[in-house]
Order: C-alpha cells, then structure tokens, then sequence
C-alpha cells in the first residue's frame, strides 16, 4: 500500500513538474529564442529601433533560421505566381505616370539604320539583329513592394527613420531608403482571405476591413499570424485584372477596398507582421475614414513609423482557389537606384 501511495505521489508530482515545464518555461524559452521576434514587441510594433543609418526596417528580422522556417512548408512542390502583367492600358492609381513600352531597336530598324559596324558585312554575314525596348514607366505600378522611402510626411519632407528630402533627396531618385534597400524575402506568409470568408466575388470599392473582419477570416481559415511573417488580404479586386487590367470600370468599383489604420496596427502591433499586401492597388480602404491625418493614414503609419513594406496588386486568387492560406513566400525587387518601388514584380508563393 505505502509502495502505491509513494508511486501515486511521485507520478502526481512529475505531472505537476511537465506541466509547469510545458506551459510556463518552454513557451518563454521559445519566445526568447525564436528568431522570428528579432526587434519586434508586442503592443509597439517595430519602429525606428535599427540604428539611425538603417534603411531595412521590419525586414531586419529575417534570418537563416526565419528562411528554413518558410522553406519547411514547402510540401507539395507547387508554385503560385503572384504577378500581374502590365502594359500601356492597364489600370493604376490616378497618382502615377503612364507606361509607354517603346521598340529601341527591331530587325528592319538595324539593318536600315547601319549605325553599328558590327552589323554589317563581312562581320554579320548572316543578318543577326535583335528586339530591344526602353520604357517609360513608374516605379509604382502593377505588382509592387512600397520601398521606405516612398511616403514623406512634415513640413520637412521626412520619411522612416527621419531621412529628410533636403538632405537624401535627389536628381535621380531617393538616395536613403530605396528600393535597392529591400533585401530578397523568404517568410512565412498567410492569407486574409476577407473576400472568401463573406463569400462575395469581390469586396465593393470604399469597403473598410476592420480588426474584427481579419480575426473572423483567420479563425474561419483555422491559420493564425506569427511573428515575423508577410501578411496578404484578398479583396477579390484582381479576380477582374484579365490579360492586363485594361477593364479600369470593373477594377475601380472594387480596388479602394482595404484595411483601415486599426487594422493596420493590429496586425504591426499584436501579430508582428513585418511585410502587409494586398491584391489592391494601394492596401488601405479609400477615401480616408473622417479624422484621419492624411490621405493615406496606413502608408504613413506602415512606412515611415513601423518601417513595415507594403505589397500592392499580389495575385491571390490561385490561392484562394486552393485554399491555401499559409505559405512560403519569395520576392526579390529591381534593383534600380533611386526608385521608391519593387515595381511590376513577379513574387511567387510556394506551398
């Protein structure tokens, strides 16, 4: 009997011990440890907490360790382009400048022209030539990652991390924040399928997306956020972009839905996204709710106080299709000095 009441007391007591272990020590340890949380606190966000030269932002926090991560739930070998072709005609916000794709150089143009002795004879006995274009285009059209430096705010023209126009502004573009800055991304990344959930083609254009509506989705999707993963909201807007977006009636009357300055902090503050997109041409839901302090009160919080990058235009509707709603996400921007974009991007969601 004593032998049963000690192997009674001692089991209890082991119980106890595993329990303390598991839901007190190993959650902090792995809060300490976890690679994913570099920088970011709850209920702050990230911030201006690089150091005064940093140009990077939230993006600081992805490492080795963050990248193996994304890579492990990779499982079926499939590949979503998250892209959108563009040309002349295509849609964009009224605030950037068409794009004009110009033949530089054709076959008959070469040949004609004779301006290049390599092209002729005896050298080209064969008559090689060659297509090439120059473009004229906006560093913030089609599919899109918002560099830090895109959005200024003050009367001194500032943007993240207190880079001022007078001092890092320039002839050729930004020289603080670029888009050269945004490093390749490898992250985590979920799907906010808000479209989805309400069971509607396509959120209607001014549509406000609240905390409440991305909690309701998550929970509906049975997926939630992590530290240091790129958020992605379907709106359903580009389930009408077609061949090149050139239907700008369909595209308007849904493309100002989006999340508000809430949301925006919810998801920067409580969840610890370090990247937030959508499938719209601007995230935020437009107009500005009443009191806000700017047109775009989501670009102003995201990029210049968090240092969070924007993703605009994403193609989510194969994964919504799929239901995929957590992912591996890649996306590697031009590197053009100067410019304040990624633009017409061809990111990839890998699952």
């Amino acid at each position: 009997m004593k032998s049963l009441l000690k192997k009674f007391i001692l089991g209890g007591i082991t119980c106890l011990v595993l329990q303390f272990v598991i839901q007190i020590i190993l959650p902090v340890a792995i809060a300490q440890d976890s690679p994913s949380v570099k920088g970011w606190k709850k209920g702050q966000g990230w911030g201006w907490m690089w150091g005064k030269e940093d140009e990077v932002g939230a993006l600081n926090a992805l490492t080795s360790q963050t990248v193996l991560k994304a890579l492990s739930l990779v499982k079926q070998g499939k590949v979503y382009d998250l892209g959108i072709t563009y040309d002349r005609t295509s849609f964009k916000w009224p605030g950037h400048s068409p794009a004009e794709i110009l033949s530089f150089r054709t076959p008959e143009g070469v040949k004609r022209q004779k301006d290049l002795d390599f092209t002729l004879p005896p050298g080209n006995k064969v008559a090689l030539a060659w297509h090439s274009c120059a473009l004229f285009i906006s560093d913030n059209v089609a599919t899109q990652i918002d560099g830090l430096g895109h959005i200024t705010t003050g009367d001194d023209n500032h943007w993240y991390n207190g880079f001022k126009e007078a001092d890092w502004g320039g002839n050729w573009g930004i020289r603080k924040a670029d888009a050269t800055t945004i490093p390749a991304i490898v992250a985590r990344a979920v799907l906010i399928d808000v479209a989805g959930f309400q069971k509607v083609d396509a959120l209607k254009a001014g549509t406000a997306i609240a905390v409440d509506d991305l909690k309701k989705t998550l929970e509906w999707e049975n997926v939630d956020i992590q530290p240091g993963d790129a958020v992605f909201i379907r709106t359903g807007t580009l389930r009408y972009w077609g061949e090149n977006g050139s239907d700008h009636e369909k595209i308007r009357a849904h493309d100002t839905a989006g999340i508000n300055l809430d949301s925006a902090r919810w998801l920067v503050e409580q969840k610890g996204a370090i990247l937030i997109g959508s499938d719209t041409s601007g995230l935020e839901v437009a107009p500005a709710p009443p009191g806000s302090t700017s047109f775009v009160p989501v670009h102003e919080y995201l990029l210049v106080q968090q240092g969070v990058h924007i993703g605009e235009f994403h193609f989510l509707e194969q994964l919504s299709q799929d239901k995929v709603y957590e992912f591996c996400y890649i996306a590697a921007t031009n590197k053009i000095k100067g410019t304040t974009a990624g633009f017409t991007m061809r990111p990839i969601a890998l699952k």
